[in-house]
């Protein structure tokens, strides 16, 4: 099964510095048919100001996945951490016992981000932060990006969860093959242009819920460019 949720459906919330979308309830935006997909509980879609940003506040026990899609991210957090994340590039914060961190726009133009929540699979963790730069693959492909499930082999980002964030570019007319073990779903957002999952068309910010599907046949109908996670149901 693939359903999709339209960009012009997502929940709202807008102020001064912040324009964001809530692919599932989220704050003030509350949908009890939209409270996650297995273990990814968060996925806004945030634009950000520039000079502006989240001003310092507390997680606890949640794996938090930044994306960033245009602009620079920069963090900085109570462990001393401070790291700027550019576009393409992904960052990952244990929450664990406990964390108070901050994340600016500090450029010139508007910052816009991914902001993936996952439940972690074991509590009690040490709180961390990492971001890393990957290399832009001029084939169309999948990389993972932050992967805590079974037989990672340590090029992403570590997450404490059986979970992993995978994202690339997809070529117009081209097509990607990805497989989902039995057990686990997806949830797939062309952040540019528009593809088919399994023949249902996905346009840009639009999500779609992957239940049941162990193989996944992407295609680019635009060029494209993806993020998806995976997931225990």
């Amino acid at each position: 099964m693939i359903q999709v949720q339209p960009f012009a459906r997502l929940g709202a919330f807008r102020n001064e510095w912040l324009n964001a979308k809530h692919h599932f309830s989220f704050g003030g935006y509350h949908d009890p048919k939209r409270m996650g997909v297995g273990g990814l509980r968060v996925w806004n879609d945030d634009e950000i100001a520039p000079g502006t940003g989240f001003d310092p506040h507390p997680h606890r026990e949640m794996e938090i996945i930044t994306y960033v899609r245009q602009g620079a991210i920069t963090h900085q957090d109570s462990l001393g951490n401070k790291g700027r994340t550019v576009a393409g590039d992904v960052q990952v914060m244990h929450a664990g016992t406990g964390i108070v961190h901050a994340e600016y726009n500090l450029e010139q133009e508007p910052t816009r981000i991914f902001q993936i929540w996952i439940v972690p699979g074991q509590n009690g963790v040490t709180p961390g932060w990492g971001s890393r730069e990957f290399p832009k693959s001029q084939e169309s492909s999948l990389v993972a990006l932050a992967d805590g499930r079974d037989g990672a082999d340590g090029s992403a980002l570590p997450l404490y969860a059986d979970a992993a964030v995978l994202a690339g570019t997809v070529r117009k007319g081209e097509s990607v093959r990805q497989a989902l073990r039995p057990g686990r779903v997806g949830y797939l957002v062309p952040a540019t242009g528009a593809v088919t999952v399994n023949g249902v068309a996905v346009n840009t910010r639009d999500g779609a819920t992957i239940i049941g599907e162990t193989m996944l046949e992407i295609v680019a109908t635009e060029d494209a460019e993806v993020v998806l996670v995976d997931v225990t149901g």
